[in-house]
């Protein structure tokens, strides 16, 4: 019966989206506003104040440009869909995209090849998605939120197709697809960067909320400090994919990022692939509880020999698995180079086992200054009994470990347990908890300027501050111990 409704609802929708007019600018050139094309076409948007209903299609001619710069409601009726492959503009303070009913959604946005899109300060809620099919896109500071599969995107609710796309300090929030794709045979080189990823994947397939495939040649995709939190309820949603399953290359820096709650943190898929996996924060990736099935930290997996891919400086806790490699995959952890390693592993197991590393390959990994059990002093043996190689099965390959090193750590992960903060991201109000005595806080921007510093009176567990948006760093200080967070400021 479920099957039978949801099919009688997508032929409706199909249906509707026939029936529905559509209106086209006139490709004359013509700098639209939503007011423009109401005076224009008043069958196509009627206005009611700063609100502004669009009851047919509207299609934004090459020549044409909608520019929204003053706020505004705009309510989509059922299975309308908006066009571009002109411009598309949203610059007001705050826009607000969202269906007429909440219970009709609309189709969502298509914008064309070769059109220039740049959206700000927007939220678009209950509709079907971004189809983006340009590379001259840019969103930032926007809330995509409770969007709908069976509308004009099917990947994602942001479905990129090409070039270099700007996605930056958004909250992308428990919309049925997942939050970010790109097609596999697609080439793009997207910078994802300071975004609120939470709960995306309602429908609970088995994709991550961050989906790519392969990347340009010449240009890196970026997945930069970022908060990736899933659901334990999506069972088989994952955190972040790169594959290049149809063949082309992987060329991507994944960095700065915290990952926590879903199926696996990262994975990397397929041969021709130059990563650098560093200073993220992977923790409790183990919501479908199968070791068989995912749980990963990191996973790296190629049937060639033809990786460069390096980790550093990341943080590995609470996993099935810390970080795995299957088939012809590998990974530099740390040399006498070029990389410091400085990966601190926790508590990564399942059966009974702590697994920090699972070489399941035939290739010698190099993964030297590492911490493989945090918070004790580690020795070779501590090291050995937490990776599996060719010491275990004489079939693999081996891992070269020594020297280990964990004197990255600053505060012991007991002291952290009684540590929070709140809400991230925010305004311009921050709440702390811990179970040491907090005596200044200070926020630095992202090139270490200090831009806010209090202290903090007996109780206190509020600041309050006036900055601008984007991403800072926020440093609590005690007696004894300095605690440091990534902080997003919308």
């Amino acid at each position: 019966m479920k099957n039978f409704t949801s099919l009688l609802f997508t032929l409706i929708l199909g249906y509707a989206t026939i029936l529905a007019q559509t209106y086209t600018t006139p490709n004359t050139g013509v700098d639209w506003t939503l007011t423009d094309i109401a005076n224009a076409s008043p069958s196509t948007i009627s206005v009611d104040g700063n609100e502004f209903t669009l009851q047919e299609n509207l299609v934004i001619a090459e020549n044409d440009k909608l520019r929204i710069d003053t706020d505004a409601i705009v309510l989509v009726e059922n299975a309308i869909l908006l066009t571009v492959f002109g411009e598309f503009e949203v610059s007001a303070d705050e826009t607000m995209f969202q269906a007429a009913d909440v219970n009709f959604p609309y189709q969502g946005f298509r914008f064309e090849e070769f059109s220039t899109i740049m959206i700000q300060n927007a939220t678009i809620t209950n509709g079907g998605g971004l189809r983006v099919l340009t590379e001259d896109f840019t969103i930032d500071n926007s809330i995509i939120t409770q969007n709908v599969a069976g509308g004009i995107t099917t990947g994602a609710v942001i479905s990129l197709s090409r070039g270099m796309p700007q996605i930056t300090n958004n909250e992308i929030t428990f919309n049925e697809l997942p939050a970010i794709s790109s097609a596999a045979n697609a080439e793009v080189s997207a910078t994802i960067s300071g975004n609120y990823i939470e709960g995306n994947n309602t429908l609970n397939a088995n994709r991550p909320q961050i989906n790519l495939g392969s990347t340009t040649t010449t240009e890196d995709l970026q997945i930069i400090d970022n908060v990736i939190i899933g659901d334990v309820l999506n069972t088989e949603a994952g955190g972040i994919a790169i594959a290049n399953l149809l063949g082309g290359t992987i060329r991507a820096i994944v960095s700065g990022n915290e990952i926590r709650d879903n199926r696996y943190g990262i994975t990397i898929v397929g041969g021709t692939a130059t990563v650098e996996i560093s200073e993220n924060i992977i923790e409790d990736n183990n919501t479908q509880g199968n070791p068989n099935l995912g749980g990963s930290g990191i996973n790296i997996n190629a049937s060639t020999n033809d990786m460069e891919i390096t980790a550093f400086g990341n943080e590995i806790r609470r996993n099935l698995w810390g970080i795995t490699l299957q088939g012809e995959a590998s990974i530099n952890l740390g040399d006498d180079t070029n990389n410091p390693g400085g990966n601190v592993f926790s508590e990564n197991g399942n059966n009974n086992e702590i697994f920090a590393l699972y070489n399941n390959t035939p290739n010698t990994i190099s993964a030297l200054n590492n911490c493989w059990v945090e918070g004790v002093e580690n020795t070779l043996a501590i090291a050995e009994s937490v990776i599996f190689h060719q010491q275990d099965d004489n079939t693999l390959g081996e891992v070269l470990f020594d020297p280990v090193n964990c004197e990255v750590l600053d505060v012991t992960e007991n002291t952290l347990e009684s540590f929070t903060f709140y809400p991230n991201p925010t305004k311009n109000t921050l709440h702390f908890s811990s179970g040491f005595s907090i005596q200044t806080v200070e926020i630095f921007s992202a090139n270490g300027v200090s831009v806010f510093s209090e202290e903090i009176l007996e109780d206190q567990q509020e600041v309050r501050f006036n900055l601008a948006t984007g991403i800072y760093f926020v440093l609590f200080t005690s007696n004894d111990n300095q605690v440091v967070r990534k902080l997003l400021i919308q």
